[in-house]
């Protein structure tokens, strides 16, 4: 995967509502109802993760959820990550 600049990352995040680009990754983060809902979802982000075979940086406490995404192996931001961060979205949509 090829390694997107700056203006290639910003243009691509205004399609995703509530995700900034900073330390060389995408991040976001979610706030639930409380950490069940929280760690429901991180299960299914999980599973879409591994379909993916690209894995997120990801911290819980309680009911919030921070995500980094970046492709390590290309040293920055690919497709990939946006491609996860869609599915991201898409995971916590349908939880609403």
């Amino acid at each position: 995967m090829k390694k997107m600049d700056e203006n290639e990352i910003t243009g691509r995040l205004e399609e995703l509502d509530g995700w900034e680009f900073k330390d060389n990754a995408i991040h976001t983060s979610f706030q639930f109802e409380n950490f069940k809902e929280a760690f429901s979802v991180m299960v299914r982000i999980a599973f879409e993760a591994e379909a993916h075979q690209h894995h997120p940086d990801w911290s819980n406490v309680y009911n919030e959820l921070q995500i980094s995404l970046s492709t390590h192996d290309a040293g920055g931001v690919t497709e990939k990550d946006f491609k996860l961060a869609r599915s991201i979205e898409n995971i916590v949509d349908a939880g609403e």
